[in-house]
């Protein structure tokens, strides 16, 4: 743990009732308290973030760029910086939060692996990606205007070389009305054993409702297979957070 995640404040953004709850962005303040409010948000996160760097691994080639797109803080760059075996290839973390992205620099460079990780600041949807062997979008697909998903995932297949693969891990909503208000339901006792009241659930999940749209796993599948991929597979699942690869064929 670096220095910053172990000084991170604590999070209290819907601590106390809000007149008006804003959509969720990721500011300043979220930035303060983004080790903390992951941890308490998302079941499996640390687990995720290993094995996405140790799966990455397995499809990294030299001469080749590594992307992490919807970087945050970098934690999925400095996986895969730490987990490779490979000192020919480039990491590179996009995000276009200022705010993380500053603080996500100041991250990275405490750590000294083989590959540097270099972070930019910009929209995923206009950056210009190529000769890439894994591309990761780690809970970032699920920010993106839905509209804008297919050309999206149409970029990222051309950026990729023959082989290579494509990493996302999203929130996902089940197609059964009953057993989606399950899981859920279990999502929010998971954020009440960790500390966060009800008021905070609620206004929370208020602050995303217009930000954070949801596809089925059915949808990103098709979606992935149309765009051309050859196969693809869940490696991860917790309640309703999935993590799931596509491979590009030779």
């Amino acid at each position: 743990m670096s220095e910053y995640e172990k000084k991170a404040s604590p999070d209290k953004i819907y601590q106390n009732p809000q007149n008006k709850v804003d959509d969720f962005s990721f500011n300043r303040q979220v930035v303060d308290v983004f080790p903390d409010m992951i941890e308490r948000s998302i079941p499996g996160y640390a687990k995720i973030i290993d094995g996405v760097g140790r799966l990455a691994a397995k499809f990294t080639v030299p001469k080749s760029n590594v992307y992490d797109l919807g970087c945050s803080l970098g934690a999925v760059s400095l996986s895969i910086a730490k987990h490779n075996q490979q000192h020919d290839i480039q990491i590179i973390g996009v995000d276009n939060s200022s705010a993380m992205v500053e603080r996500c620099q100041r991250h990275v460079d405490s750590y000294t692996y083989a590959n540097p990780i270099h972070i930019k600041e910009a929209d995923i949807v206009d950056f210009d990606l190529n000769n890439a062997s894994v591309i990761v979008m780690n809970f970032t697909l699920q920010f993106i205007q839905p509209k804008r998903r297919d050309a999206l995932m149409i970029k990222l297949f051309d950026a990729l070389i023959p082989g290579g693969v494509l990493i996302l891990s999203e929130k996902i909503k089940l197609s059964h009305e009953v057993m989606d208000s399950a899981i859920v339901d279990l999502h929010h006792d998971f954020k009440r054993e960790n500390g966060y009241s009800d008021l905070e659930i609620s206004q929370k999940r208020t602050a995303l409702e217009n930000v954070m749209i949801l596809d089925e796993y059915s949808l990103h599948q098709k979606r992935l297979l149309k765009t051309g991929f050859e196969a693809v597979s869940i490696w991860y699942q917790q309640l309703n957070f999935v993590s799931f690869f596509a491979i590009k064929g030779q």
